[in-house]
C-alpha cells in the first residue's frame, strides 16, 4: 500500500513539474503590470488598506516576480540583448513622439481642470505604456486552460487529473486574474483621485476591450508582448489583415464579454478579501 502510495505521489509530482516551466514564464508576465500598478497608480502605497495588508500584498508579488522569473532568468537577458541589437532610433523617435503626445494631453487637461498639479514626467508616461502593453498578459492566463485539456487527453489517471493538475490550474489562473483584478481597481481610483470619477467605467471597458485584443494577439497570431518593439510591421501588417476580418472580431468580442463578466463577479470577492473598509467608486 505504501509502494502504491509513493507511487501515486511520484506521478502527481511528475505530472505538475510538466507544466511548471512554461506556467511559471506566464505567471511572470503576468504580474508585471501588477508591479508596474503600484508605482503607476500608488506611489505611497496602497492607501486603502491597512500597513500591514499593504505591506504584504507587496512583498507577496514581488516574491511571486523572483520566484517565477528565476527559472528563465537566462530568457529575460536573451530577449532584452535581442531588443536593444533590434532597435534603431527609428524607433526611438515613435516612443518620443508618443511620449510626448501624453505629455502635452496632460498638460492641456490640466488647464482646462485650473488645477496647480504638476504634470506627470516623461518616466511615468513610458512605464504607463509598458503597463498597457503587458496587462493582456493577466487575463491572458485564462486561455490556458487549453493545456489542461491537452493533459487529460494525454493519458493521466482521474486522481492525478483531480487532486494534482486541476488545483495546479486553479492556482495558476488565480494568480494571473487576479493580478489583472488589481490592476483595473488600482486603475479605477487613480482615476478616481484624479477627477476623473465619471469616465471610470468608460476607461475600463477600453482597456478590456485591448486586452482583449491583446488575448487574440498573442494566442492565436502568436504575438509576444516585445514585438511592439522587435516586430512592429509584422504586429501592424496582422492588425490590418487579419483582426478586422468576420471571425478575428467574434473572438474579440466573446472575449471582450468573458472579461468583463468575470471582472464585475471577481471584483467584489478581491475587494472584500483585501479591504473591507474600500469603497467603490459611483459610476
Amino acid at each position: 500500500m505504501i509502494l502504491i502510495l509513493i507511487h501515486w505521489i511520484n506521478a502527481a509530482w511528475q505530472a505538475i513539474l510538466t507544466n511548471v516551466g512554461w506556467m511559471s514564464w506566464n505567471l511572470f508576465l503576468a504580474l508585471i503590470p501588477l508591479a508596474l500598478s503600484f508605482w503607476l497608480f500608488n506611489p505611497d502605497g496602497l492607501s486603502s488598506l491597512s500597513i500591514k495588508r499593504s505591506s504584504l500584498l507587496l512583498w507577496g508579488v514581488g516574491f511571486l516576480l523572483a520566484v517565477s522569473v528565476f527559472p528563465h532568468f537566462r530568457r529575460v537577458l536573451r530577449f532584452l540583448g535581442d531588443i536593444t541589437q533590434i532597435l534603431d532610433w527609428k524607433y526611438l523617435i515613435v516612443v518620443i513622439l508618443v511620449t510626448t503626445a501624453l505629455i502635452i494631453w496632460e498638460f492641456w487637461q490640466s488647464r482646462i481642470r485650473h488645477t496647480q498639479s504638476s504634470t506627470r514626467s516623461v518616466g511615468w508616461w513610458m512605464v504607463f505604456l509598458m503597463f498597457i502593453f503587458f496587462l493582456p498578459n493577466a487575463p491572458y492566463v485564462l486561455t490556458d486552460v487549453i493545456h489542461l485539456v491537452e493533459d487529460i487527453r494525454f493519458g493521466y489517471s482521474i486522481w492525478i487529473i483531480s487532486l494534482a493538475l486541476i488545483p495546479q490550474y486553479l492556482v495558476f489562473i488565480l494568480l494571473g486574474f487576479g493580478a489583472y483584478i488589481l490592476c483595473l481597481i488600482q486603475l479605477e481610483r487613480y482615476c478616481q483621485a484624479q477627477g476623473w470619477g465619471i469616465w471610470n467605467k468608460g476607461i475600463e471597458l477600453i482597456v478590456q476591450f485591448l486586452c482583449a485584443i491583446g488575448i487574440y494577439l498573442g494566442r492565436f497570431q502568436r504575438f509576444n508582448t516585445w514585438d511592439i518593439l522587435t516586430r512592429p510591421d509584422a504586429l501592424i501588417e496582422s492588425v490590418i489583415q487579419d483582426i478586422l476580418n468576420q471571425r478575428p472580431l467574434l473572438i474579440i468580442a466573446v472575449t471582450f464579454v468573458v472579461l468583463s463578466l468575470l471582472y464585475a463577479l471577481l471584483k467584489p470577492v478581491t475587494l472584500a478579501v483585501l479591504s473591507s473598509d474600500y469603497e467603490p467608486s459611483q459610476m
